[in-house]
């Protein structure tokens, strides 16, 4: 709503201080309250075609039209020093309403023809020698800027731009653990489109351009959490399928503790001993929904589905679920032949979990293609399934509630998957499973009181959900923190769907080489 009252207070205030600038080049003053007509008239004044006002209604691009109006127009009053254009950018009813009112401030014509009539005649006394005439012309220019200022502003306007095109249509992001492996790789390089499920708006306002959520280096936060905007999102090109890799923001990112090997959120450290030192280590900070960490994991299960895994195999809505072509498990692997460490390097092993396992359990993530691959190898290597991975574990799990749900990596589930407009029957048995979207992602207040549900202060027996969510999972099923330990992702977190990998690095460091085979090929081709 805030981002709302300022476009109209702007709009408004954009009509009243541009009357007088209509006035003074002759045209109109009323034409200034006159949506559509008010910027078809400042195109006309500037020089433009009144039908260059059509670009303000394409999303995106019309921020970047209005700014180019808004410096036109000043300059067509003879304002043309940085920063008069800088504030024509920031907030243009300034500028406007100081010209109108000033006296000395004449309109001196449609500056886009005059400077292009003055930059012709630049032209034609270098295509006729006329040195004079150009020294001349050069000497005089009004519109000449110093080489300094032409920096600024091709900088600016390129992380202006850059930031924009990040922000709203497409960004880069590298895969930087192996949970999707064998399918995307521990140093990939996707392009990710922010268009195919809907540009999302930002909720953070102030922020440090092309930077996610940290300052390289000095590791501060590079955005303020307040003013904050309320998030929306426009049309999709397409839903979310079943087996789409997607990006998120990780959702239990709000509350992390961030140290120089991974983040940790809170629920991690409540779920985990081993971690308990962490928190007098590390002070914890909160994100606002867009500065979360990014995650990209393959949708397995959409809104309205039920999960389940027996004894590792995937059922959605109790059918036997397609499997991705190179999904991993984890296997013993036995063998008396030397050379396995180079052999594991060949089938694209991610080194550091390699070197690990190779000294610790000899246990590996593996496909079938190179299960087969290693028989080939070594006819008598034996192979087999890692038995911890059946092992119940269920405060490990979500939904952390190892009484009513001990569950492990290869027995999971049933699970249903909240759809908008849905109702769920809650008692105290499986709330744990809905607590965290009731609460967190859809704001109720929740408790549970002698065995009763109380959401928002009312004895409820179900709950009608307000938006879509997802079951995400790594394709490196047994090594990969998914919705099996933090729930579902709902579905404002979406951030987008990956195109394809435009570079990639073997392991994640260029000085391990470089995987050519894979450049420019499709994210869900393997």
């Amino acid at each position: 709503m805030s981002i709302l009252i300022f476009l109209i207070v702007y709009y408004i205030l954009w009509c009243i201080t541009a009357k007088d600038l209509f006035e003074k080049a002759g045209e109109k003053g009323s034409n200034a309250y006159i949506p559509g007509l008010n910027f078809a008239t400042a195109a006309k004044i500037v020089g433009r075609s009144p039908m260059y006002a059509l670009w303000l209604l394409f999303p995106i691009v019309n921020i970047f039209i209005l700014a180019s109006l808004n410096v036109d127009l000043v300059r067509s009053f003879k304002r043309l020093e940085l920063s008069d254009s800088a504030l024509a950018v920031i907030f243009a009813p300034i500028i406007f309403w100081s010209i109108g009112k000033n006296e000395k401030d004449k309109y001196v014509g449609q500056t886009v023809l005059l400077e292009k009539a003055y930059d012709d005649k630049m032209k034609e006394a270098i295509s006729t020698g006329d040195k004079g005439a150009f020294t001349k012309l050069s000497r005089t220019n009004p519109y000449a800027k110093s080489q300094p200022r032409e920096w600024v502003e091709a900088i600016v306007f390129a992380v202006f731009a850059a930031a924009f095109i990040r922000m709203f249509l497409i960004e880069a992001y590298v895969i930087p653990t192996p949970s999707m492996e064998g399918s995307l790789l521990v140093g990939d390089f996707l392009f990710v489109s922010k268009v195919h499920y809907g540009m999302r708006t930002p909720e953070t306002v102030l922020q440090i351009p092309l930077l996610h959520n940290q300052i390289p280096v000095i590791g501060n936060e590079s955005y303020l959490e307040k003013p904050k905007l309320k998030v929306r999102r426009l049309p999709a090109i397409t839903k979310i399928k079943r087996n789409d890799p997607v990006v998120f923001n990780f959702p239990e990112g709000d509350s992390v503790y961030v140290t120089p090997s991974r983040n940790y959120s809170v629920y991690d450290i409540k779920n985990n001993p081993r971690l308990a030192s962490i928190p007098r280590n590390f002070p914890l900070r909160t994100r606002p929904l867009d500065k979360k960490d990014h995650y990209i994991k393959r949708c397995v299960a959409i809104a309205g589905d039920e999960i389940e895994i027996k004894d590792r195999q995937l059922y959605i809505n109790g059918a036997l679920a397609e499997n991705p072509s190179k999904v991993q498990f984890n296997y013993v692997v036995d063998t008396k032949k030397s050379g396995l460490r180079e052999k594991l390097i060949d089938l694209n092993l991610y080194r550091a979990d390699l070197e690990y396992h190779l000294s610790q359990d000899r246990v590996f993530a593996l496909n079938d293609e190179q299960i087969a691959a290693l028989k080939v190898w070594d006819p008598s290597i034996n192979i087999v399934k890692d038995p911890n991975q059946s092992v119940p574990q269920g405060g490990r799990y979500f939904p952390h509630d190892p009484k009513n749900f001990n569950w492990s990596n290869d027995n999971y589930g049933p699970v249903k998957i909240p759809a908008a407009g849905e109702s769920i029957v809650v008692t105290p048995k499986n709330i744990a499973l809905y607590d965290r979207a009731i609460r967190v992602y859809e704001g109720n207040k929740l408790e549970v009181k002698n065995g009763r549900i109380y959401i928002n202060g009312e004895q409820s027996t179900s709950y009608t959900f307000k938006q879509d969510y997802y079951w995400m999972m790594g394709d490196n099923r047994h090594n990969s923190e998914d919705s099996r330990i933090w729930g579902f992702v709902p579905a404002d977190h979406v951030v987008g769907k990956p195109l394809f990998i435009w570079f990639s690095t073997q392991d994640g460091s260029i000085f391990n080489g470089i995987r050519w085979k894979r450049l420019f090929r499709g994210a869900n081709q393997f």
